[in-house]
């Protein structure tokens, strides 16, 4: 595989370890009872967006590798980075305000952030294998 199509897929992998990272800070900062009723505050808990983002993180790798093919491995991480981004966006927005104290006050925002970087880099991975179709589509 060229450069410019392994290029997302290295992209995709550091999103995939973004959003797991950003799902462990709690558990650094404060006991994990506390980090518990934080993420089970919302309508959906996140930690369902981190299992698959290590999903994604084997898939992207796979693809990358040639261990999977290319094109099923791009559809599949988009798939599941919009699935990373949705289950986030509603945890996010149905978050049961004073479970924690100021010190997490932001960290929501911050892993809604990093969880968004997860279907950018399949879309990339996507068009950089030219499955958006159009005049120029490179195929898989």
């Amino acid at each position: 595989m060229t450069d410019s199509r392994r290029t997302p897929a290295t992209a995709g992998m550091l999103a995939c370890l973004l959003v797991v990272a950003a799902l462990a800070v709690p558990y650094a900062i404060t006991d994990a009872r506390t980090v518990g009723l934080y993420y089970e505050s919302g309508a959906v808990n996140p930690l369902i967006a981190g299992l698959l983002a290590v999903v994604s993180l084997v898939v992207f790798a796979a693809g990358s590798r040639d261990r999977t093919d290319p094109a099923l491995a791009a559809g599949v991480t988009l798939t599941f980075g919009v699935f990373i981004a949705l289950v986030t966006a509603v945890w996010a927005l149905t978050y049961g305000y004073g479970i924690v104290g100021s010190s997490l006050a932001r960290h929501r925002w911050g892993l809604l952030a990093a969880a968004a970087t997860v279907p950018l880099a399949g879309g990339w991975y996507a068009y950089a294998l030219g499955l958006f179709g159009g005049e120029d589509a490179k195929g898989p």
